[in-house]
């Protein structure tokens, strides 16, 4: 026979000791406080002392590769190696509270000197003059909006935010149904030729789409851009895309709606398909036909998705400068703000207005990254 185990005789979990208080958990944090700062310290100071051979033009270059990985690798395990060594010797009392700092503290301070820092010195910079030596107060700002190209470029900004997550949402959602009735094969190829332009960077698909829209004046040879060889070819005047305001602004946005369809369609296509096939078929059975299904059902199962791809969108959006930069929009009335901000801080030197129109960046893109943490939280409460 089995022996009878009482319930006072089961072990039970032992309970979650609460922090050290008092003297006890001022050590508790200076010890977080110290882990959290090993990591990145000892590395700056590996870096640097490794950079004097890394960047020595004369260094022989199979000591630098040996010191790459020295550095890059074990220099790294070695450290946390080592720091989780020391928590396991600190006594009983601290070492819990001490364990997670030693391996997410470090990627919090690099976080902060690399994000918060550079954050808040471009936020002290856009009150300083062009230089950045002087105090000259809400005068960048003024100047933002009183200069009438700024003003084209936020305009235009908002032009790019409506239009291209719109375009970008509704053009990668179609894709999404309509791949996903082409059974497996044709659904794996069909998304794959959709989904390639993001491989490309912003600055490649401009040069792509350079020779789309390329245009050369009567006199200077044929045309190679595909859309003027067409209409050539049709017996038809070639047409300066990129000179035709206000419509070169949406030929531009034509590039951006291209990268981020693919991107649009991945994401919906999963969440279309984590829609419970129970809720369709029943909606099916009660008579409602497959536009019916898709505006009732999937749509508002899938709503959370669309907002977090919406949201997503527009910040790329208002962060994209690369297209006008290549494109050339700027010198025909297409500027956008980002493009300004790097026109400002690298052609014009003026530091103080371009990180003015950083800091109008930064106030339009914290609304929206407050929603998508915000419906990241709803998501993960309904699983």
């Amino acid at each position: 026979m089995q022996p009878v185990v009482t319930e006072d005789q089961v072990p039970q979990p032992s309970p979650i000791d609460p922090p050290p208080r008092g003297k006890a958990g001022l050590r508790t944090n200076l010890l977080r406080i110290g882990v959290s700062l090993v990591v990145p310290i000892a590395a700056a100071v590996g870096i640097y002392f490794a950079g004097t051979v890394l960047l020595d033009a004369d260094s022989n270059r199979v000591v630098v590769v040996i010191m790459a990985l020295i550095v890059g690798v074990v220099g790294v395990f070695a450290l946390y190696y080592g720091m989780d060594w020391v928590v396991n010797h600190l006594p009983d009392r601290h070492r819990d509270f001490v364990r997670p700092f030693a391996f997410v503290g470090p990627a919090v301070v690099i976080l902060a000197v690399f994000l918060l820092y550079p954050t808040f010195n471009t936020i002290v910079l856009s009150f300083q003059d062009r230089l950045g030596q002087e105090w000259v107060g809400l005068d960048n700002y003024i100047s933002i909006f009183s200069n009438s190209e700024t003003l084209t470029a936020i305009r235009n900004s908002i032009g790019w935010v409506i239009v291209v997550p719109l375009f970008s949402v509704l053009i990668g959602l179609s894709f999404a149904v309509l791949a996903d009735k082409l059974g497996r094969k044709g659904e794996a190829i069909s998304k794959s030729f959709i989904f390639m332009p993001m491989a490309i960077s912003f600055v490649g698909a401009s040069i792509v789409w350079k020779f789309v829209y390329s245009f050369r004046p009567e006199g200077f040879g044929e045309q190679i851009g595909l859309l003027n060889g067409a209409l050539t070819g049709l017996g038809a005047e070639p047409i300066a895309w990129l000179q035709q305001e206000p419509w070169n602004n949406f030929y531009l946005m034509v590039i951006l709606i291209w990268l981020q369809t693919g991107f649009a369609m991945v994401i919906l296509s999963a969440a279309i398909k984590s829609v419970p096939e129970e809720i369709i078929e029943a909606a099916r059975i009660d008579g409602a036909s497959e536009v019916q299904v898709f505006r009732n059902v999937t749509i508002p199962s899938i709503s959370s998705t669309l907002v977090v791809v919406s949201t997503t969108v527009i910040i790329t959006v208002w962060k994209v400068f690369d297209i006008v930069f290549v494109m050339g929009g700027s010198r025909f009335g297409a500027p956008v703000v980002a493009e300004r901000m790097v026109t400002e801080f690298f052609t014009n030197r003026n530091s103080g207005v371009g990180a003015a129109l950083a800091v109008v960046l930064l106030v339009a893109i914290i609304p929206l990254m407050i929603v998508n943490i915000k419906r990241f939280r709803e998501q993960e409460e309904t699983r």
